[in-house]
């Protein structure tokens, strides 16, 4: 039986049309369809019900999808354990995280990463929504809040500092609040993700949280884009210290703040690197895993 087929079956299954199994595998939907059909036609029996827009499995084929999907993986499994074996780390790390947080920080760590594994290959997928590891055929998340899928393995990375910035000509033309509660009066940056918005939190040196509530004429759903707007003379935001510490130091941003702690969210803001569980974890991932370890504190 030609696996392929096989993993095409179950993509379909997994994505509900041929369509978006295509775009995973990068191939023609009738490639799919064809190799589909060959596999049923194979089994005598029918695995899908097909409509216009999505496909779903019949019983039978529920049973089959089972059995097929543990048999992909078990092979998989067999491939990473046979080639650790005889070899140095090798293959493809498949890796997600945050647009932001990859452009500022993964991107620039991957030269190092080549220069000490020059046989691994990264695939980064980079998206502002959570992404399901499993499903996306994931190894590695990298993830600024904390997880809640017990499935997953969580690994504290790196503490996340927040920083409420604006650059001096924003401040020259406006004013430096001295306390965070004159922020009420400044046209502030906002981030639109969930818990983001307002208000923003501060704690001081004695442990004392303050709740400030901030407004602005600009909401935005990117921090990087916030970033952007800030550097602009647009007005203070609140950004994370891997996003600003290059402006802070060139002088191009300032902290207004440096002795007071801030946050949208929480004061225990950490950058997670999580990855499935499973029996055995792949030489590559593990590489990619320790790397990560070793490094991200130059970066974050």
């Amino acid at each position: 039986m030609d696996t392929s087929h096989l993993a095409l079956f179950v993509e379909t299954a997994q994505k509900g049309s041929f369509a978006a199994a295509a775009r995973s595998f990068d191939i023609d939907p009738s490639a799919v369809t064809r190799a589909v059909t060959t596999l049923e036609k194979s089994l005598g029996l029918r695995l899908l019900e097909r409509t216009t827009r999505r496909v779903a499995l019949t019983e039978a084929g529920k049973i089959y999808y089972e059995h097929a999907r543990k048999l992909l993986q078990d092979l998989a499994h067999a491939s990473d354990q046979a080639r650790d074996v005889v070899g140095s780390p090798a293959g493809i790390v498949r890796v997600t995280a945050s647009v932001t947080f990859g452009y500022r920080v993964l991107i620039p760590l991957l030269p190092a990463l080549r220069e000490s594994y020059p046989e691994i290959e990264v695939d980064l997928l980079l998206s502002d929504t959570l992404v399901d590891l499993v499903g996306e055929g994931v190894d590695i998340a990298l993830r600024l809040r904390q997880p809640t899928d017990t499935s997953m393995i969580g690994t504290r990375l790196a503490k996340i500092r927040y920083h409420v910035c604006a650059s001096p000509e924003y401040l020259n033309r406006h004013g430096r609040p001295i306390q965070p509660s004159e922020l009420a009066v400044h046209n502030c940056l906002r981030c639109s993700v969930h818990g983001h918005l307002s208000p923003w939190k501060f704690r001081d040196a004695s442990g004392r949280v303050q709740e400030v509530s901030v407004d602005g004429w600009l909401v935005v759903s990117n921090s990087l884009a916030m970033h952007r707007a800030a550097l602009d003379h647009q007005g203070p935001a609140l950004l994370a210290d891997w996003i600003v510490k290059e402006d802070l130091a060139a002088g191009k941003l300032i902290n207004l703040f440096p002795n007071i702690e801030a946050t949208p969210t929480d004061f225990d803001n950490v950058l997670w690197l999580l990855y499935t569980s499973r029996v055995y974890v792949p030489k590559r991932v593990r590489a990619f895993i320790e790397f990560m370890k070793d490094k991200i504190g130059e970066y974050v």
